[in-house]
């Protein structure tokens, strides 16, 4: 069966990229210093390693299907001390779903919260505009109407909820936000979720936050969609929020994750993951269970990323556009064309970015991420600084 939403999916950001870079000679003489992808590089926690050891009997067993008791209760556990929430809010055996990293639960939250129409009408989704791929191929594989937010430095890097029209609000089903922001790394504040979360029960969509890097944060503490929540009375209603130990504990090949929320979609989660989910094995969740309630590795993440930052102060203040970002562990660095300084980068410097523009979809004929590069720090810092001294060498 011929499915035209498969064909306007051809476009995922990194094929783009070897398309754009495979013709081109890296620099000779230079290492190579690939900085395209959000890949954390530090030094994965020994706790790892260890749990997965003295739980290598439990690989001849099926998963369970949702997770177990111990993740479940380490992650509600983990939620309520993070964002200070009511004992009880959220319920270890409810509302809270394992997942095979947060992807997995991003992509399947449109089968979830997305009707086949809504007030009659083609359904909305809402994202912002640059936003992480995946969810747009969730939307389109739901044949709803993908609906951008411009996400500019005119916005303060996060979509404007008062730019839009009751039609608008009205049809939609769903939206996407990311807080701390990939690429830009802005930090939504606690008011901006609370309506943001009133506008979802007010129209009636689910309100998913990507909170994957609530963990990498400079100075303040990012809030999530719980404690917006908890600020309104503590219903769950209509928000579902998605975390990762990919960035928060430099365990992207774990894929770990968990989503928690609605009692009614945790549900009808569970149902659907009965007949296409992909669970984490048992040795994976205790591993993952034994990560949440260790902070100690995530306060050491959290230091190395913010001595990256400051090395990117010293080498990059004043130039290409650059500012210290509150959170997650990118630059987006304004270059006036993302695809020309990419290519300029890969031939004369032998460091390996991304356009902005792949990042981001064409609106009325302006794509908001063209002027820009995404610079992922994931490397150690000398690295970094050697890599950012050959950027500001070739574009400034």
């Amino acid at each position: 069966m011929h499915n035209d939403a498969l064909d306007r999916l051809t476009d995922y950001p990194f094929d783009r990229l070897r398309a754009l870079l495979n013709p081109v000679t890296p620099a000779p003489g230079k290492s190579q210093i690939l900085m395209q992808l959000g890949e954390p590089q530090h030094p994965e926690p020994p706790i790892i390693a260890q749990t997965i050891a003295a739980k290598a009997g439990e690989w001849s067993k099926y998963p369970p299907v949702s997770g177990s008791d111990d993740f479940f209760n380490a992650v509600a556990d983990w939620l309520t001390r993070r964002y200070a929430l009511p004992q009880g809010m959220v319920k270890a055996s409810e509302h809270i779903v394992a997942l095979s990293g947060s992807r997995e639960g991003l992509y399947m939250a449109s089968d979830l919260c997305v009707p086949r129409t809504k007030h009659g009408k083609q359904p909305i989704v809402l994202l912002p505009n640059p936003f992480y791929q995946v969810y747009l191929g969730a939307i389109l594989m739901r044949h709803a109407e993908p609906v951008y937010m411009p996400a500019t430095k005119e916005t303060n890097f996060l979509p404007d909820f008062s730019a839009l029209d009751e039609e608008t609000l009205s049809r939609t089903a769903m939206v996407y936000l990311c807080t701390p922001s990939n690429p830009q790394g802005t930090i939504a504040s606690l008011d901006y979720l609370v309506h943001a979360l009133q506008l979802a029960r007010k129209y009636d969509f689910v309100l998913c936050f990507d909170e994957c890097y609530a963990e990498i944060y400079d100075k303040v503490k990012p809030p999530g969609g719980l404690e917006a929540a908890a600020k309104l009375g503590g219903s769950l209603d209509n928000l579902l929020v998605f975390h990762s130990l990919s960035k928060r504990s430099s365990a992207p090949g774990l894929r770990s994750g968990f989503v928690a929320g609605d009692l009614n979609l945790m549900r009808r989660l569970k149902m659907l993951r009965n007949y296409a989910g992909a669970s984490p094995q048992p040795p994976v969740l205790a591993a993952s269970a034994a990560l949440w309630r260790d902070e100690a590795h995530v306060e050491a993440n959290r230091v190395l990323y913010r001595r990256k930052f400051d090395v990117a102060d010293q080498i990059m203040s004043g130039r290409l556009g650059y500012y210290r970002p509150d959170g997650a562990f990118y630059l987006w660095l304004d270059v006036g064309d993302g695809e020309e300084a990419a290519k300029a980068l890969w031939g004369e410097a032998g460091v390996r970015v991304i356009p902005g523009t792949y990042l981001a979809r064409e609106i009325d004929g302006v794509n908001p991420g063209k002027p820009y590069i995404r610079v992922a720090l994931v490397q150690e810092p000398d690295v970094i600084a050697e890599a950012l001294h050959r950027i500001v060498d070739t574009l400034d």
